[in-house]
């Protein structure tokens, strides 16, 4: 039976066989108001954001010079730094989750163009695709129906698309199966290129070079681990692949603005879901926003794009009283 295309909530859906690889899933939104602003932690996936009714707001990050702003539709390339953001009003959103190699192939640019930054999705996707996809989306009577046009839209763009480099796909892979603590000369040596080499590769597949790329995935490793392993923080190091605690202190002050202790308390409140062992974008384990930023805010002076596509032709209405008639 379908999700009610009204009910609030959030809704999960899975991509065609053909995207297996490419997308990592697709998530609906639909939202009866306002939502508290939640960090994302850095990592190397992408995310294309589709919305209408109510933009997003991001309130701070990522790092280079993106202000606050509202953005009705983005693409968020690899992040290095946590990000702030939320919703001030009702609205829907669909939020696609790509794989790092899986958006080098359907956004048909390098990704190290995306890299630590948001852009509005017509600069890669064409003018008017956002509010072409938003109208069709907004039409569909159902998430399952949404998720379908999603498919065929991203595998149109697929089958144009460019096939990545074998030896960054094996570099990528070598990374992660190690849980980032691979170093670059061994890289160099399973790839059979030169250092300058992988890294280029690295920046034009992935987004990032191959030292940053080790530590976010030590890093999400690091909270893999800590999801059902010890309690300890200095055996945590270890199993995590770092040199010592002070080390995988200092990792994580930089990727997510707390401590180990402080972060694991908040991921064991709420675990963390890894995907297929992909590193997955909005990784946030319902971690508040800081103290100074209230939970609800009013939208700022928008430094990006801001018109919104046309409102939807239903609401997404809050959920009926139980004490109230039918």
């Amino acid at each position: 039976m379908s999700e009610p295309i009204d009910q609030p909530g959030e809704f999960i859906g899975r991509p065609a066989a053909s995207l297996r690889g490419i997308v990592i899933r697709y998530r609906g939104h639909c939202m009866a108001g306002a939502r508290p602003a939640r960090v994302t932690l850095p990592s190397a996936s992408v995310t294309l954001l589709l919305g209408w009714e109510q933009p997003l707001t991001i309130r701070s990050g990522p790092a280079q010079g993106v202000a606050p702003a509202s953005w009705p539709a983005m693409i968020a390339g690899p992040q290095t730094a946590p990000t702030v953001a939320g919703f001030d009003g009702a609205g829907y959103a669909v939020e696609i989750d790509l794989t790092p190699l899986g958006a080098y192939q359907l956004l048909h640019l390098p990704l190290h163009h995306l890299a630590r930054t948001v852009i509005a999705p017509d600069h890669v996707m064409g003018p008017g695709w956002a509010a072409h996809t938003t109208e069709r989306l907004t039409a569909a009577l159902s998430w399952p129906r949404r998720w379908q046009i999603l498919d065929a839209l991203l595998a149109r763009r697929l089958s144009a698309g460019t096939l990545p480099s074998p030896a960054a796909v094996q570099a990528w892979s070598l990374l992660r199966e190690r849980g980032g603590a691979v170093s670059l000369r061994e890289l160099t040596r399973a790839t059979g290129l030169g250092q300058r080499r992988v890294q280029q590769l690295l920046r034009e597949h992935i987004g990032l070079p191959p030292q940053t790329l080790s530590r976010i995935v030590r890093f999400h490793r690091a909270l893999a681990v800590a999801s059902t392993g010890p309690d300890s923080l200095v055996d945590l190091a270890g199993l995590a692949g770092y040199h010592d605690q002070s080390h995988m202190s200092r990792d994580f002050r930089a990727l997510s603005g707390k401590t180990p202790g402080e972060l694991l308390h908040l991921m064991r409140r709420r675990p963390a879901g890894h995907s297929g062992g992909h590193i997955q974008p909005f990784n946030d384990f319902g971690l508040p926003a800081p103290p100074s930023r209230p939970a609800g805010f009013a939208v700022p002076a928008p430094a990006g794009p801001t018109k919104a596509p046309s409102p939807p032709r239903r609401s997404c209405a809050p959920p009926p009283s139980s004490s109230g008639g039918p």
